[in-house]
């Protein structure tokens, strides 16, 4: 037994010391990259944001939401209709906060089905809202706006790299607590959980708004990237389709998932953009589709797997030479 300990010990020190790495890497990264490596570190930070705050309700309880997207393009049009109003500081905060007062407004009724119609109905809902404010911007005469004055892109890189700590932080302390025990529970048989005194609607409920806030101000600090914004292309299905891909490709339903689902793909994605931009899709398919089959539990549940492989290995090499010193005449 002490060996598996030694093991899951020196896993979680690797972890922890990755993270580390990775995280004073995306600290330098500002003050001695090109524009370009900039930019493609700020998608990165904004793609981890998203994921970790996506898994907190969908990875820990199963319930599949293809509406996050909903949360950014309301957090992004918030700071942008506010914009020169008030401080952004003041605007990126109350994205967050509409983010989450609306998952608790719809979440009652929204979190009454689950499975495919879950699914179903957290698309509908995004799609209701980006069309009902086309709708009312198209009546005022406004189909676009222009956004003068925005932050540099230092200001906007470190905004999005707190949101992604933030975002990480978030998941951690959820999937280490007794509420994502709970949580975990409704995963796997929400009836016996609800039988054993789980409060289940509460508990999603908490989730929901919990998975809402950070999006909605990955939105507004997103929003300020581009001088130019458009309704439709804050509220495009495939931020949403994109966050459960990586999500899916990571797996586990901690912070390790994310992080590892976000670096593979976006890497992928950055490599085909260059190197096969007419592939591009078709191949990103193949992965996916790839990786259902033959990893269904992402990258930790491959990497889990091994690790129990080589504890179980360590222990009956173990258990035989103690066999073998036992058996050894006197």
């Amino acid at each position: 037994m002490s060996n598996g300990g030694n093991g899951r010990n020196g896993g979680d020190r690797a972890w922890a010391a990755a993270m580390t790495i990775g995280a004073i890497a995306l600290c330098v990264l500002p003050f001695v990259a090109n524009d370009y490596l900039v930019g493609t570190g700020l998608t990165l930070l904004m793609w981890l944001a998203l994921t970790q705050s996506w898994c907190v309700l969908s990875k820990m309880t199963g319930y599949v939401s293809l509406g996050h997207v909903v949360f950014y393009g309301l957090g992004a049009y918030l700071v942008v209709v506010s914009w020169q109003q008030v401080p952004l500081v003041l605007a990126v905060l109350a994205a967050g906060v509409l983010a989450a007062a609306f998952a608790a407004l719809v979440g009652l009724p929204v979190l009454r089905v689950r499975g495919p119609y879950f699914v179903i109905l957290t698309f509908g809902l995004a799609e209701l809202v980006k069309y009902s404010i086309m709708a009312a911007e198209s009546a005022s005469g406004t189909a676009s706006r222009i956004l003068f004055g925005t932050p540099d892109i230092m200001v906007v890189y470190f905004a999005m790299f707190v949101l992604a700590l933030l975002a990480t932080l978030l998941l951690t302390l959820v999937s280490r607590s007794r509420f994502g025990q709970g949580l975990r529970s409704l995963r796997e048989n929400e009836e016996a959980a609800e039988t054993l005194g789980v409060p289940v609607v509460r508990f999603k409920l908490i989730a929901f708004v919990l998975s809402a806030a950070i999006p909605g101000m990955v939105g507004a600090v997103m929003a300020l990237r581009s001088t130019y914004f458009v309704v439709g292309g804050v509220f495009d299905p495939m931020i949403s389709i994109t966050v459960i891909a990586m999500a899916i490709l990571g797996g586990g339903d901690n912070a390790r998932g994310p992080v590892l689902g976000v670096v593979f793909l976006f890497a992928v994605q950055e490599l085909l953009w260059t190197q096969a931009p007419l592939l591009y899709m078709i191949i990103l398919g193949i992965i996916l589709i790839t990786f259902v089959v033959v990893l269904p539990n992402g990258i930790v549940g491959w990497a889990e797997a091994r690790g129990r492989k080589r504890r179980l290995a360590t222990l009956s090499s173990s258990d035989r030479s103690a066999d073998g010193q036992a058996e050894r005449p006197r």
